[in-house]
Protein backbone atom coordinates (compact mmCIF):
# COMPACT_ATOMS: atom_id res chain seq x y z
CA UNK A 1 0.00 0.00 0.00
CA UNK A 2 2.80 2.31 0.76
CA UNK A 3 4.27 1.77 -2.67
CA UNK A 4 0.97 2.38 -4.30
CA UNK A 5 0.86 5.53 -1.99
CA UNK A 6 4.45 6.72 -3.68
CA UNK A 7 3.51 5.97 -6.73
CA UNK A 8 0.89 8.57 -7.12
CA UNK A 9 2.57 10.92 -5.20
CA UNK A 10 5.82 10.54 -7.85
CA UNK A 11 2.81 10.77 -10.76
CA UNK A 12 0.89 13.71 -9.19
CA UNK A 13 4.01 15.53 -9.07
CA UNK A 14 4.93 14.70 -12.83
CA UNK A 15 1.61 15.18 -14.06
CA UNK A 16 0.02 18.31 -12.29
CA UNK A 17 2.11 20.97 -13.08
CA UNK A 18 0.80 21.07 -16.46
CA UNK A 19 -2.61 21.09 -15.52
CA UNK A 20 -1.86 24.44 -13.31
CA UNK A 21 0.31 25.94 -16.23
CA UNK A 22 -0.70 28.53 -19.14
CA UNK A 23 -1.31 25.76 -21.32
CA UNK A 24 -4.08 24.20 -18.42
CA UNK A 25 -7.52 25.23 -19.89
CA UNK A 26 -6.51 23.81 -23.05
CA UNK A 27 -4.94 20.73 -21.18
CA UNK A 28 -7.81 20.75 -18.97
CA UNK A 29 -10.80 20.93 -22.32
CA UNK A 30 -9.15 18.12 -23.95
CA UNK A 31 -8.96 15.85 -20.77
CA UNK A 32 -12.36 16.15 -20.14
CA UNK A 33 -13.14 15.86 -23.71
CA UNK A 34 -11.16 12.49 -23.71
CA UNK A 35 -12.94 11.23 -20.76
CA UNK A 36 -15.99 12.35 -22.12
CA UNK A 37 -15.41 10.35 -25.33
CA UNK A 38 -15.02 7.39 -22.66
CA UNK A 39 -17.98 7.56 -20.70
CA UNK A 40 -20.35 7.50 -24.16
CA UNK A 41 -17.82 4.77 -25.26
CA UNK A 42 -19.24 2.48 -22.36
CA UNK A 43 -22.68 3.50 -22.42
CA UNK A 44 -23.25 1.79 -25.82
CA UNK A 45 -21.37 -0.81 -24.98
CA UNK A 46 -24.51 -1.07 -22.26
CA UNK A 47 -26.89 -0.50 -24.71
CA UNK A 48 -24.94 -3.12 -26.46
CA UNK A 49 -25.97 -5.37 -23.94
CA UNK A 50 -29.02 -5.40 -23.75
CA UNK A 51 -29.45 -5.22 -27.60
CA UNK A 52 -28.08 -9.04 -26.99
CA UNK A 53 -31.06 -10.04 -25.10
CA UNK A 54 -33.64 -8.70 -27.52
CA UNK A 55 -31.24 -9.57 -30.71
CA UNK A 56 -30.64 -13.20 -29.94
CA UNK A 57 -34.40 -13.82 -28.53
CA UNK A 58 -35.99 -12.46 -31.99
CA UNK A 59 -33.28 -15.25 -33.65
CA UNK A 60 -34.78 -17.78 -31.40
CA UNK A 61 -38.10 -17.29 -32.17
CA UNK A 62 -37.49 -16.59 -35.72
CA UNK A 63 -39.68 -13.30 -35.45
CA UNK A 64 -38.17 -11.20 -38.82
CA UNK A 65 -39.48 -7.75 -38.06
CA UNK A 66 -37.53 -7.84 -34.65
CA UNK A 67 -34.56 -8.72 -36.74
CA UNK A 68 -34.93 -6.24 -39.00
CA UNK A 69 -35.15 -3.16 -36.40
CA UNK A 70 -32.86 -4.70 -33.94
CA UNK A 71 -30.03 -4.71 -37.46
CA UNK A 72 -30.97 -1.19 -38.01
CA UNK A 73 -30.61 -0.38 -34.25
CA UNK A 74 -27.49 -1.77 -34.09
CA UNK A 75 -26.43 -0.39 -37.34
CA UNK A 76 -26.85 3.13 -36.13
CA UNK A 77 -24.80 2.60 -32.61
CA UNK A 78 -21.88 1.01 -34.64
CA UNK A 79 -21.94 4.54 -36.81
CA UNK A 80 -21.68 6.48 -33.87
CA UNK A 81 -19.70 4.08 -31.61
CA UNK A 82 -16.83 4.50 -34.69
CA UNK A 83 -17.29 8.53 -34.79
CA UNK A 84 -16.89 8.91 -30.91
CA UNK A 85 -13.68 6.50 -31.32
CA UNK A 86 -12.39 8.23 -34.01
CA UNK A 87 -12.32 11.47 -32.44
CA UNK A 88 -11.22 10.20 -28.99
CA UNK A 89 -8.05 8.67 -30.66
CA UNK A 90 -7.63 12.08 -32.04
CA UNK A 91 -8.54 14.23 -28.71
CA UNK A 92 -6.17 11.52 -26.96
CA UNK A 93 -3.17 12.52 -29.26
CA UNK A 94 -3.52 15.91 -29.56
CA UNK A 95 -3.66 16.40 -25.64
CA UNK A 96 -0.43 13.98 -25.33
CA UNK A 97 1.26 16.32 -27.89
CA UNK A 98 0.47 19.37 -25.90
CA UNK A 99 1.29 17.98 -22.94
CA UNK A 100 4.82 16.36 -23.89
CA UNK A 101 5.88 19.63 -25.67
CA UNK A 102 5.30 21.32 -22.24
CA UNK A 103 6.96 18.90 -20.34
CA UNK A 104 9.76 19.25 -22.26
CA UNK A 105 10.13 22.70 -22.33
CA UNK A 106 9.69 22.76 -18.37
CA UNK A 107 12.55 20.04 -18.31
CA UNK A 108 14.94 21.32 -20.84
CA UNK A 109 14.28 25.02 -19.11
CA UNK A 110 15.77 22.91 -15.73
CA UNK A 111 18.48 21.34 -16.85
CA UNK A 112 19.98 24.03 -18.69
CA UNK A 113 19.00 26.60 -15.90
CA UNK A 114 22.26 28.27 -14.44
CA UNK A 115 24.76 25.19 -15.03
CA UNK A 116 23.04 22.68 -13.69
CA UNK A 117 23.64 20.44 -16.46
CA UNK A 118 26.92 20.90 -15.55
CA UNK A 119 26.58 20.36 -12.21
CA UNK A 120 24.68 16.90 -12.78
CA UNK A 121 27.89 15.54 -14.39
CA UNK A 122 29.99 16.50 -11.84
CA UNK A 123 27.48 14.59 -9.06
CA UNK A 124 28.34 11.51 -11.25
CA UNK A 125 24.57 11.84 -12.80
CA UNK A 126 26.05 12.14 -16.54
CA UNK A 127 25.27 8.30 -17.07
CA UNK A 128 21.66 9.12 -16.26
CA UNK A 129 21.11 10.00 -20.12
CA UNK A 130 19.51 13.27 -19.48
CA UNK A 131 18.45 13.14 -23.29
CA UNK A 132 16.55 9.82 -22.86
CA UNK A 133 14.63 11.28 -20.49
CA UNK A 134 13.39 14.16 -22.47
CA UNK A 135 12.71 12.29 -25.28
CA UNK A 136 11.23 8.51 -24.72
CA UNK A 137 10.89 9.00 -20.85
CA UNK A 138 8.52 11.88 -21.48
CA UNK A 139 6.89 10.41 -24.07
CA UNK A 140 6.13 6.96 -22.51
CA UNK A 141 4.73 9.01 -19.50
CA UNK A 142 2.62 10.78 -20.86
CA UNK A 143 1.29 8.09 -23.56
CA UNK A 144 0.85 5.47 -20.67
CA UNK A 145 -0.43 7.71 -17.85
CA UNK A 146 -3.38 8.92 -20.10
CA UNK A 147 -3.85 5.62 -21.38
CA UNK A 148 -3.50 3.69 -18.02
CA UNK A 149 -5.52 6.53 -16.20
CA UNK A 150 -8.18 6.46 -18.68
CA UNK A 151 -8.50 2.87 -18.84
CA UNK A 152 -8.47 2.66 -15.29
CA UNK A 153 -12.09 5.09 -15.10
CA UNK A 154 -13.25 3.52 -17.97
CA UNK A 155 -12.92 0.31 -16.12
CA UNK A 156 -14.85 1.62 -12.71
CA UNK A 157 -17.27 2.89 -15.00
CA UNK A 158 -18.15 -0.19 -16.67
CA UNK A 159 -18.16 -1.93 -13.92
CA UNK A 160 -20.70 0.61 -11.85
CA UNK A 161 -22.75 0.20 -14.98
CA UNK A 162 -22.40 -3.74 -15.14
CA UNK A 163 -22.56 -5.10 -11.75
CA UNK A 164 -26.30 -3.71 -11.65
CA UNK A 165 -26.76 -5.25 -14.82
CA UNK A 166 -25.59 -8.92 -13.58
CA UNK A 167 -26.82 -8.71 -10.35
CA UNK A 168 -30.47 -8.44 -11.77
CA UNK A 169 -29.49 -11.49 -14.48
CA UNK A 170 -27.78 -13.32 -11.59
CA UNK A 171 -31.37 -13.13 -9.88
CA UNK A 172 -33.34 -14.08 -13.11
CA UNK A 173 -31.09 -16.93 -14.04
CA UNK A 174 -30.55 -19.35 -10.41
CA UNK A 175 -27.89 -21.14 -10.33
CA UNK A 176 -28.89 -24.04 -11.66
CA UNK A 177 -26.81 -27.59 -10.48
CA UNK A 178 -27.90 -31.13 -10.53
CA UNK A 179 -31.72 -29.88 -11.30
CA UNK A 180 -32.30 -27.98 -8.52
CA UNK A 181 -31.93 -24.24 -8.38
CA UNK A 182 -29.62 -22.74 -5.76
CA UNK A 183 -30.83 -19.21 -4.06
CA UNK A 184 -27.66 -17.05 -4.17
CA UNK A 185 -27.94 -13.49 -4.89
CA UNK A 186 -25.49 -12.01 -7.47
CA UNK A 187 -23.83 -14.95 -8.04
CA UNK A 188 -22.61 -14.43 -10.96
CA UNK A 189 -20.62 -10.96 -9.82
CA UNK A 190 -19.16 -12.98 -7.31
CA UNK A 191 -17.88 -15.19 -10.28
CA UNK A 192 -16.47 -12.55 -12.02
CA UNK A 193 -15.00 -11.27 -8.36
CA UNK A 194 -13.22 -14.12 -7.61
CA UNK A 195 -12.10 -15.15 -11.53
CA UNK A 196 -10.57 -11.40 -11.78
CA UNK A 197 -8.99 -11.28 -7.91
CA UNK A 198 -7.33 -14.75 -8.81
CA UNK A 199 -6.22 -13.85 -11.80
CA UNK A 200 -4.92 -10.38 -10.58
CA UNK A 201 -2.67 -11.58 -7.84
CA UNK A 202 -1.87 -14.28 -10.00
CA UNK A 203 -0.35 -11.82 -12.73
CA UNK A 204 1.35 -9.58 -10.20
CA UNK A 205 3.11 -12.17 -8.52
CA UNK A 206 4.67 -13.80 -12.11
CA UNK A 207 5.24 -10.25 -13.45
CA UNK A 208 6.44 -7.84 -11.28
CA UNK A 209 10.17 -8.36 -11.76
CA UNK A 210 9.31 -6.87 -15.03
CA UNK A 211 9.70 -3.40 -13.29
CA UNK A 212 12.78 -3.93 -12.69
CA UNK A 213 14.14 -5.44 -15.77
CA UNK A 214 12.62 -2.92 -17.93
CA UNK A 215 14.25 -0.19 -15.70
CA UNK A 216 17.26 -1.76 -16.38
CA UNK A 217 16.59 -1.89 -20.58
CA UNK A 218 16.09 1.22 -20.81
CA UNK A 219 19.61 2.14 -19.07
CA UNK A 220 21.22 -0.52 -21.21
CA UNK A 221 20.13 0.33 -23.92
CA UNK A 222 21.21 4.44 -23.35
CA UNK A 223 24.31 3.54 -22.20
CA UNK A 224 24.83 1.83 -25.77
CA UNK A 225 23.35 4.98 -27.74
CA UNK A 226 25.20 6.90 -26.14
CA UNK A 227 28.59 5.30 -26.66
CA UNK A 228 27.68 5.26 -30.11
CA UNK A 229 27.16 8.57 -30.14
CA UNK A 230 30.57 9.08 -28.63
CA UNK A 231 32.35 6.65 -31.35
CA UNK A 232 30.68 9.27 -33.92
CA UNK A 233 32.19 12.43 -32.15
CA UNK A 234 35.71 11.52 -31.70
CA UNK A 235 35.71 9.03 -35.19
CA UNK A 236 38.96 10.86 -35.84
CA UNK A 237 41.05 10.24 -32.78
CA UNK A 238 39.61 6.37 -32.87
CA UNK A 239 40.83 6.33 -36.51
CA UNK A 240 44.21 7.62 -36.20
CA UNK A 241 45.24 5.42 -32.85
CA UNK A 242 43.38 2.47 -35.19
CA UNK A 243 40.59 2.29 -32.25
CA UNK A 244 38.25 0.54 -34.24
CA UNK A 245 38.93 -3.27 -32.67
CA UNK A 246 39.03 -1.61 -29.24
CA UNK A 247 35.71 -0.01 -29.68
CA UNK A 248 33.81 -2.90 -31.24
CA UNK A 249 34.91 -4.50 -28.45
CA UNK A 250 33.74 -1.68 -25.92
CA UNK A 251 30.42 -1.94 -27.80
CA UNK A 252 30.17 -5.20 -28.29
CA UNK A 253 30.39 -5.18 -24.39
CA UNK A 254 27.72 -2.71 -23.91
CA UNK A 255 25.16 -4.49 -26.58
CA UNK A 256 25.99 -7.65 -24.69
CA UNK A 257 24.15 -6.20 -21.45
CA UNK A 258 21.30 -5.38 -23.71
CA UNK A 259 21.12 -8.56 -24.81
CA UNK A 260 21.26 -10.42 -21.62
CA UNK A 261 18.50 -7.84 -20.12
CA UNK A 262 16.53 -8.42 -23.41
CA UNK A 263 16.35 -12.34 -22.77
CA UNK A 264 15.53 -12.15 -19.43
CA UNK A 265 12.30 -9.94 -20.24
CA UNK A 266 11.98 -12.31 -23.05
CA UNK A 267 11.81 -15.31 -20.49
CA UNK A 268 9.37 -13.29 -17.83
CA UNK A 269 7.18 -12.04 -21.05
CA UNK A 270 6.84 -15.96 -22.32
CA UNK A 271 5.68 -16.90 -18.79
CA UNK A 272 3.48 -13.61 -17.98
CA UNK A 273 1.59 -14.19 -21.40
CA UNK A 274 1.49 -17.67 -20.99
CA UNK A 275 -0.79 -16.90 -17.94
CA UNK A 276 -2.67 -13.82 -19.38
CA UNK A 277 -3.51 -15.54 -22.95
CA UNK A 278 -5.00 -18.12 -20.71
CA UNK A 279 -6.52 -16.50 -18.24
CA UNK A 280 -8.27 -14.50 -21.08
CA UNK A 281 -8.94 -17.70 -23.48
CA UNK A 282 -10.65 -18.98 -19.89
CA UNK A 283 -12.94 -16.03 -19.50
CA UNK A 284 -14.80 -16.46 -22.98
CA UNK A 285 -16.15 -19.73 -21.72
CA UNK A 286 -16.65 -19.43 -18.46
CA UNK A 287 -19.87 -17.39 -18.04
CA UNK A 288 -21.01 -19.59 -20.47
CA UNK A 289 -20.56 -22.72 -18.16
CA UNK A 290 -22.06 -20.56 -15.24
CA UNK A 291 -25.03 -20.25 -16.98
CA UNK A 292 -25.61 -22.97 -19.31
CA UNK A 293 -27.40 -25.53 -16.37
CA UNK A 294 -30.07 -22.58 -16.30
CA UNK A 295 -30.57 -21.75 -20.16
CA UNK A 296 -30.92 -25.70 -20.92
CA UNK A 297 -33.26 -25.58 -17.82
CA UNK A 298 -35.30 -23.56 -20.12
CA UNK A 299 -34.60 -20.87 -16.85
CA UNK A 300 -33.75 -18.35 -19.69
CA UNK A 301 -33.92 -17.97 -23.34
CA UNK A 302 -31.08 -17.59 -25.52
CA UNK A 303 -31.11 -13.44 -25.16
CA UNK A 304 -30.66 -13.53 -22.31
CA UNK A 305 -28.06 -16.40 -21.40
CA UNK A 306 -26.11 -14.13 -24.75
CA UNK A 307 -26.84 -11.18 -22.38
CA UNK A 308 -25.93 -12.50 -19.37
CA UNK A 309 -22.33 -13.89 -21.10
CA UNK A 310 -21.63 -10.04 -22.41
CA UNK A 311 -22.47 -8.76 -18.92
CA UNK A 312 -20.06 -11.20 -17.18
CA UNK A 313 -17.33 -10.60 -19.86
CA UNK A 314 -17.96 -6.80 -19.52
CA UNK A 315 -17.51 -6.86 -15.26
CA UNK A 316 -14.74 -9.23 -15.74
CA UNK A 317 -13.29 -7.54 -18.02
CA UNK A 318 -13.23 -4.47 -16.01
CA UNK A 319 -12.26 -6.28 -12.68
CA UNK A 320 -9.38 -7.85 -14.95
CA UNK A 321 -8.64 -4.56 -15.82
CA UNK A 322 -4.54 -4.67 -13.73
CA UNK A 323 -4.33 -8.00 -15.58
CA UNK A 324 -4.73 -6.87 -19.07
CA UNK A 325 -2.63 -4.01 -18.76
CA UNK A 326 0.32 -4.78 -16.50
CA UNK A 327 3.00 -4.99 -19.32
CA UNK A 328 2.44 -1.36 -19.90
CA UNK A 329 1.90 -0.52 -15.95
CA UNK A 330 5.73 -2.69 -15.21
CA UNK A 331 6.72 -0.18 -18.37
CA UNK A 332 5.03 2.59 -16.75
CA UNK A 333 6.33 1.84 -13.52
CA UNK A 334 10.22 2.23 -14.61
CA UNK A 335 9.27 5.69 -16.89
CA UNK A 336 7.97 7.11 -13.50
CA UNK A 337 11.66 6.28 -11.71
CA UNK A 338 13.65 7.27 -14.00
CA UNK A 339 11.71 10.79 -14.57
CA UNK A 340 11.75 11.04 -10.47
CA UNK A 341 15.55 10.13 -10.54
CA UNK A 342 15.80 12.61 -13.63
CA UNK A 343 13.60 15.90 -11.85
CA UNK A 344 16.30 14.30 -8.32
CA UNK A 345 19.00 15.17 -10.33
CA UNK A 346 17.82 18.54 -11.43
CA UNK A 347 16.65 19.07 -7.78
CA UNK A 348 20.39 18.59 -6.42
CA UNK A 349 22.38 20.48 -8.95
CA UNK A 350 20.12 23.01 -8.17
CA UNK A 351 20.71 23.17 -4.43
CA UNK A 352 24.52 22.93 -5.36
CA UNK A 353 24.31 26.51 -6.87
CA UNK A 354 22.48 27.75 -3.64
CA UNK A 355 23.77 26.19 -0.90
CA UNK A 356 25.74 28.07 1.99
CA UNK A 357 28.83 26.13 1.83
CA UNK A 358 29.66 27.21 -1.99
CA UNK A 359 31.55 29.48 -3.69
CA UNK A 360 29.52 33.00 -3.49
CA UNK A 361 29.72 34.86 -6.86
CA UNK A 362 28.68 38.44 -6.42
CA UNK A 363 28.60 41.77 -7.72
CA UNK A 364 30.47 44.64 -7.21
CA UNK A 365 29.63 48.02 -7.51
CA UNK A 366 31.43 49.87 -10.17
CA UNK A 367 34.04 48.90 -13.27
CA UNK A 368 37.10 48.12 -11.39
CA UNK A 369 39.08 44.00 -10.48
CA UNK A 370 37.40 41.34 -10.11
CA UNK A 371 38.48 40.31 -7.02
CA UNK A 372 39.28 36.66 -4.85
CA UNK A 373 38.53 36.85 -0.83
CA UNK A 374 39.22 33.88 1.15
CA UNK A 375 38.80 31.58 -1.48
CA UNK A 376 39.28 27.87 -1.63
CA UNK A 377 38.25 26.17 -4.45
CA UNK A 378 37.81 21.84 -4.07
CA UNK A 379 37.35 19.13 -5.77
CA UNK A 380 33.65 16.94 -5.92
CA UNK A 381 35.12 14.80 -3.10
CA UNK A 382 35.86 17.59 -0.95
CA UNK A 383 39.60 18.33 -0.93
CA UNK A 384 41.22 21.70 -1.22
CA UNK A 385 42.65 22.03 -4.40
CA UNK A 386 43.11 26.33 -5.24
CA UNK A 387 43.04 28.76 -2.50
CA UNK A 388 43.35 32.89 -3.11
CA UNK A 389 42.76 35.60 -0.60
CA UNK A 390 42.83 39.06 -0.84
CA UNK A 391 43.70 38.29 -4.69
CA UNK A 392 42.65 40.46 -8.19
CA UNK A 393 42.57 40.32 -11.54
CA UNK A 394 42.49 43.43 -12.47
CA UNK A 395 40.80 46.10 -14.92
CA UNK A 396 42.45 46.42 -18.45
CA UNK A 397 45.86 44.38 -17.23
CA UNK A 398 46.74 41.23 -19.04
CA UNK A 399 47.12 38.38 -17.25
CA UNK A 400 48.82 35.00 -17.42
CA UNK A 401 48.40 31.92 -15.39
CA UNK A 402 51.07 29.43 -15.11
CA UNK A 403 51.33 26.37 -13.31
CA UNK A 404 52.04 22.36 -12.83
CA UNK A 405 49.29 20.26 -14.78
CA UNK A 406 46.41 19.25 -12.45
CA UNK A 407 46.92 22.47 -10.20
CA UNK A 408 43.33 23.49 -11.24
CA UNK A 409 44.00 26.51 -13.31
CA UNK A 410 40.95 25.70 -15.26
CA UNK A 411 38.94 24.93 -12.36
CA UNK A 412 39.50 28.45 -11.23
CA UNK A 413 38.25 30.07 -14.31
CA UNK A 414 35.35 27.80 -13.78
CA UNK A 415 34.89 28.70 -10.20
CA UNK A 416 34.92 32.52 -11.58
CA UNK A 417 32.23 31.82 -14.21
CA UNK A 418 30.34 30.57 -11.27
CA UNK A 419 29.41 27.08 -12.57
CA UNK A 420 31.68 25.59 -10.13
CA UNK A 421 29.97 25.18 -6.94
CA UNK A 422 32.90 23.03 -4.51
CA UNK A 423 34.33 25.53 -2.16
CA UNK A 424 34.22 28.39 -0.14
CA UNK A 425 34.40 32.28 -0.37
CA UNK A 426 33.58 34.56 -2.58
CA UNK A 427 34.58 35.76 -5.70
CA UNK A 428 33.42 40.02 -6.50
CA UNK A 429 32.51 40.85 -10.31
CA UNK A 430 32.20 44.34 -11.74
CA UNK A 431 28.13 44.71 -12.32
CA UNK A 432 26.97 43.83 -15.43
CA UNK A 433 30.25 43.11 -16.42
CA UNK A 434 30.33 40.85 -19.45
CA UNK A 435 32.84 37.60 -19.51
CA UNK A 436 33.72 35.11 -22.34
CA UNK A 437 35.59 31.57 -21.78
CA UNK A 438 37.87 30.23 -24.07
CA UNK A 439 38.14 27.15 -23.30
CA UNK A 440 41.20 24.83 -25.36
CA UNK A 441 38.08 22.75 -27.61
CA UNK A 442 35.78 25.52 -28.30
CA UNK A 443 32.32 24.30 -28.50
CA UNK A 444 30.26 25.35 -32.04
CA UNK A 445 26.66 24.32 -32.41
CA UNK A 446 25.00 21.98 -34.90
CA UNK A 447 23.98 24.22 -37.78
CA UNK A 448 25.04 27.27 -40.06
CA UNK A 449 28.36 28.78 -39.54
CA UNK A 450 26.83 32.44 -38.92
CA UNK A 451 25.38 30.56 -35.84
CA UNK A 452 28.37 28.80 -34.73
CA UNK A 453 30.32 32.28 -34.71
CA UNK A 454 27.92 33.96 -33.18
CA UNK A 455 27.14 31.51 -30.72
CA UNK A 456 26.26 32.42 -27.20
CA UNK A 457 24.02 35.53 -29.34
CA UNK A 458 21.26 34.70 -31.45
CA UNK A 459 21.44 33.72 -35.11
CA UNK A 460 21.38 37.46 -36.70
CA UNK A 461 23.10 39.53 -34.10
CA UNK A 462 25.88 40.90 -36.53
CA UNK A 463 25.98 41.34 -40.15
CA UNK A 464 27.73 39.28 -43.20
CA UNK A 465 30.30 42.30 -43.10
CA UNK A 466 31.00 42.23 -39.56
CA UNK A 467 31.81 38.22 -39.38
CA UNK A 468 33.47 38.12 -42.63
CA UNK A 469 36.33 40.58 -41.08
CA UNK A 470 36.25 38.85 -37.80
CA UNK A 471 37.03 35.39 -39.85
CA UNK A 472 39.66 37.34 -41.88
CA UNK A 473 41.41 39.08 -38.99
CA UNK A 474 41.96 35.65 -37.55
CA UNK A 475 43.52 34.05 -40.57
CA UNK A 476 39.95 32.24 -41.51
CA UNK A 477 38.86 34.28 -44.81
CA UNK A 478 37.83 31.44 -46.75
CA UNK A 479 35.16 30.61 -44.18
CA UNK A 480 33.47 33.88 -45.08
CA UNK A 481 32.15 32.33 -48.11
CA UNK A 482 30.43 29.89 -45.98
CA UNK A 483 28.13 31.46 -43.45
CA UNK A 484 24.72 29.94 -44.61
CA UNK A 485 26.07 26.33 -44.62
CA UNK A 486 24.86 23.95 -42.47
CA UNK A 487 27.68 21.34 -40.66
CA UNK A 488 29.13 19.85 -37.78
CA UNK A 489 31.83 22.64 -37.01
CA UNK A 490 33.87 20.61 -34.71
CA UNK A 491 34.34 18.04 -36.45
CA UNK A 492 34.89 19.68 -40.12
CA UNK A 493 37.57 22.05 -38.84
CA UNK A 494 40.73 20.99 -37.04
CA UNK A 495 41.26 22.26 -33.66
CA UNK A 496 43.55 25.02 -35.18
CA UNK A 497 40.91 26.36 -37.27
CA UNK A 498 38.09 25.50 -34.39
CA UNK A 499 40.53 28.37 -32.10
CA UNK A 500 40.68 30.48 -34.63
CA UNK A 501 37.16 30.70 -35.12
CA UNK A 502 36.75 30.84 -31.27
CA UNK A 503 38.87 33.87 -30.88
CA UNK A 504 36.50 35.66 -34.05
CA UNK A 505 33.82 34.87 -31.81
CA UNK A 506 35.78 36.91 -28.82
CA UNK A 507 36.34 39.80 -31.54
CA UNK A 508 32.59 39.95 -32.25
CA UNK A 509 31.24 40.00 -28.86
CA UNK A 510 34.23 42.51 -27.18
CA UNK A 511 33.45 40.97 -23.61
CA UNK A 512 35.33 43.29 -21.27
CA UNK A 513 37.23 40.05 -19.55
CA UNK A 514 37.86 37.10 -21.68
CA UNK A 515 39.85 34.21 -20.29
CA UNK A 516 41.83 32.07 -22.52
CA UNK A 517 42.16 28.60 -21.24
CA UNK A 518 45.18 27.39 -23.63
CA UNK A 519 42.80 28.54 -26.23
CA UNK A 520 46.22 28.63 -28.60
CA UNK A 521 47.30 26.00 -27.70
CA UNK A 522 47.02 24.31 -31.10
CA UNK A 523 48.60 27.10 -33.17
CA UNK A 524 52.47 27.41 -33.96
CA UNK A 525 54.15 30.02 -31.88
CA UNK A 526 54.12 32.63 -34.65
CA UNK A 527 50.39 32.37 -35.23
CA UNK A 528 49.62 32.49 -31.36
CA UNK A 529 52.08 35.88 -31.25
CA UNK A 530 50.09 37.00 -34.24
CA UNK A 531 46.52 36.23 -32.51
CA UNK A 532 47.51 38.00 -29.28
CA UNK A 533 48.92 40.67 -31.38
CA UNK A 534 45.49 40.97 -32.80
CA UNK A 535 43.56 40.67 -29.13
CA UNK A 536 45.27 43.61 -28.04
CA UNK A 537 44.41 45.99 -31.38
CA UNK A 538 41.03 45.25 -31.43
CA UNK A 539 40.09 44.52 -27.86
CA UNK A 540 41.82 47.34 -26.21
CA UNK A 541 39.18 47.19 -23.70
CA UNK A 542 38.85 44.00 -22.81
CA UNK A 543 40.77 42.40 -19.86
CA UNK A 544 42.49 39.26 -20.75
CA UNK A 545 43.33 36.65 -18.45
CA UNK A 546 45.07 33.14 -20.26
CA UNK A 547 46.34 30.05 -18.92
CA UNK A 548 49.44 28.59 -21.07
CA UNK A 549 52.56 26.79 -20.90
CA UNK A 550 54.81 28.60 -23.41
CA UNK A 551 57.46 31.02 -22.03
CA UNK A 552 56.24 33.19 -25.34
CA UNK A 553 53.21 34.15 -23.77
CA UNK A 554 54.71 35.97 -21.35
CA UNK A 555 55.71 38.94 -24.37
CA UNK A 556 51.73 39.23 -24.33
CA UNK A 557 51.20 39.85 -20.55
CA UNK A 558 51.77 42.88 -18.18
CA UNK A 559 51.04 39.94 -14.94
CA UNK A 560 52.38 36.56 -14.22
CA UNK A 561 50.62 34.77 -11.91
CA UNK A 562 51.62 31.10 -10.71
CA UNK A 563 49.89 28.57 -8.93
CA UNK A 564 52.35 26.66 -6.42
CA UNK A 565 52.12 23.93 -4.02
CA UNK A 566 50.82 25.41 -0.25
CA UNK A 567 50.33 22.08 1.54
CA UNK A 568 47.40 20.17 0.50
CA UNK A 569 46.65 22.51 -2.16
CA UNK A 570 47.54 25.60 -4.69
CA UNK A 571 47.89 29.28 -4.06
CA UNK A 572 48.17 31.99 -6.51
CA UNK A 573 50.97 34.01 -6.22
CA UNK A 574 52.82 36.67 -8.00
CA UNK A 575 50.98 39.93 -8.07
CA UNK A 576 53.06 42.00 -10.03
CA UNK A 577 53.35 43.49 -13.32
CA UNK A 578 56.41 43.95 -15.66
CA UNK A 579 57.22 46.93 -17.23
CA UNK A 580 55.54 45.22 -20.74
CA UNK A 581 52.78 47.53 -21.88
Amino acid sequence: MNNIRSTLAIVWRIAAPYFRSEDKWAGRALLAAVIATELAIVGITVLLNQWNSRFYNALQERNWDTFVSEIIYFSVLAAIYTIIAVYQLYLNQWLQIRWRQWMTRQYLGEWLHQANHYRMQLQGDAADNPDQRMTDDVKLFVERTLNIGVGLLSSAVTLASFVTILWGLSNAAPLHMFGTDFAIPGYLVWGALIYAVLGTVLTHLIGWPLVGIDFRQQRFEADFRFNLVRVRENSEQIALLRGEDAERERLLVRFGRVVENWLAIMSRTKKLTAFTASYSQASVIFPYILVAPAYFAQKIQLGGMMQTASAFSSVQGALSFFINVYRQLAEWQAVLNRLDGFEAGIAAASALATRNERIHVVEAAGDGAIDLKELTVRLPNGTPLVSADGFSLRKDERTLVTGPSGSGKSTLFRAIAGIWPFGAGSIAIPAKATLMMLPQRPYFPVGSLRGAVEYPGKEGTFTAGQIGSALDAVGLPGLATQLDEHAHWNRMLSLGEQQRLGLARALLHAPQYLFLDEATASLDEPSEAALYQLLREKLPATTIVSIGHRSTLDAFHQRNVVLTRDGDRFALQGGGGNSRP
